[in-house]
């Protein structure tokens, strides 16, 4: 199907909208590359599950699909042997309690209820539960690893509290000698490189023994490790360690227990993306109150109550429009501001939607055919660069529509042959009408 109509239909905007009502960022791709398709089975199979979506939602309330996160590249580098970081554990048990949520949500709240098109993929969706538990109780945040994800763990951290007392200890006993006190410029205990340091002004800097990490900027102050925490410092230092090698092993098996899981997560990733698109389709639709059209291939249409999307709703004049049945050809006349030029373009957005397996904004039992192409000349197409006028620039859009179009295509013209006197252009537009009439 040619781009072209996608802008002067403003199917662009349609696929934008639609974008903001799904929740990842991969769906919000899928939505703005949305494009109509044409193989009959396809159309009524995404009409079904966006209906099907939207009779979920008005029964059970909205699908929420928020934290799914891509993880191809984890799992990916799973595959290889790595380790996944913390924020990557993070993501992944996000994933799967989106699983959860979705998977509990999927299930039919009474026994009478029919499944359903969506029916399958709620029951293929593996929220891996003992996983997703194992993982929280490993790891509490980005910045922190529990306590109780090891025994080992918990234990370095054990010596580490009490080494950092001991430190504490004899350097709060040195803030209250009186003569050790006189020599430093605050009374305060401060880290440097890692490491329990005191702020001796320089000049009495003989005068606290110890190693010097740095100093400040005016160089009045020098940050001391005073001799009797050395040894203290390099404990705490090589259980920091230690402490970070634990970890190191905790992810090593935390990623180990995961690797066995790579098929089905990457399943519930593409599950949950598919369902975030449907379920972004569905939401739309619930916003312009979209129905279900009824599709067929013999180029017959009949839209009872059509609203175009993107005009405000509460103001907008529906419409009926019926072609195709016992005329291929409709002429549509009438005074300026009277909506001949919305009602073409409702005609060809609406099937671009619907076509796109998207709900349409108009009454129930609408009728919509398959059309291989959409081309429309529809607007000021005047270029200054090429020197066309605005007459000249539709004939040259009519042209190449004339070119390309054939029975299993859905033109629209709006004021066609406008521009040039009335006479000569009326006679153009008979003979351009009668020659597509050829053409069906």
């Amino acid at each position: 199907m040619n781009q072209k109509v996608f802008t002067t239909l403003e199917y662009n905007k349609i696929t934008a909208l639609l974008a903001e009502h799904a929740s990842g960022e991969h769906t919000k791709e899928l939505c703005k590359k949305l494009t109509p398709s044409i193989d009959k089975d396809e159309i009524c199979h995404a009409l079904s599950e966006t209906n099907d979506a939207l009779s979920r939602i008005y029964r059970k309330g909205s699908l929420n699909l928020s934290g799914v996160h891509d993880i191809g590249a984890s799992m990916k580098r799973l595959e290889i042997g790595s380790s996944l970081s913390i924020p990557e554990f993070l993501r992944l048990c996000s994933l799967l309690e989106a699983a959860r949520r979705t998977k509990a949500y999927g299930r039919n709240d009474r026994e009478d209820l029919p499944t359903d098109s969506l029916t399958d993929y709620f029951n293929r969706l593996e929220p891996l539960t003992p996983l997703s538990e194992e993982i929280k109780r490993c790891i509490i945040s980005e910045d922190e690893i529990s306590d109780d994800a090891s025994s080992n763990l918990k234990s370095i951290r054990r010596s580490i509290g009490a080494i950092n007392n001991k430190i504490h200890a004899q350097m709060t006993s040195m803030l209250n000698d009186t003569t050790t006190r006189s020599y430093l410029q605050d009374a305060v205990i401060t880290m440097r490189d890692g490491r329990y340091c005191l702020p001796v002004r320089s000049e009495a800097k003989g005068h606290v023994v110890g190693m010097v990490h740095d100093q400040s900027a005016s160089g009045s102050t020098l940050f001391i490790e005073p001799i009797a925490v050395v040894n203290l410092n390099n404990e705490l230092r090589e259980m920091f360690q230690k402490e970070q090698e634990e970890i190191e092993a905790i992810l090593a098996s935390l990623s180990s227990q995961t690797a066995e899981f790579i098929p089905a997560i990457l399943e519930d990733f593409e599950i949950l993306t598919t369902l975030d698109f449907i379920f972004a389709k569905a939401a739309f639709a619930l916003d312009y109150n979209g129905s279900m059209p009824i599709f067929n291939e013999d180029g017959y249409i009949h839209i009872r109550k059509g609203r175009h999307p993107l005009l405000n709703k509460k103001k907008v004049v529906p419409i009926d429009i019926r072609l195709g049945g016992d005329f291929d050809q409709l002429v549509i006349t009438g005074p300026n501001t009277g909506g001949k030029t919305v009602s073409l373009k409702t005609v060809g957005l609406l099937t671009l939607m619907g076509q796109s397996g998207l709900l349409i904004p108009a009454g129930e039992r609408s009728k919509l055919s398959i059309f291989h192409d959409i081309f429309a000349d529809i607007g000021d197409e005047q270029s200054i660069e090429q020197s066309l006028s605005t007459f000249s620039s539709h004939m040259t859009n009519i042209i190449d529509i004339l070119a390309h179009a054939d029975s299993r295509s859905l033109v629209l013209f709006d004021e066609l042959c406008a521009g040039t006197d009335p006479t000569e252009g009326a006679a153009l537009a008979v003979s351009i009408l009668t020659w597509f009439h050829k053409r069906h």
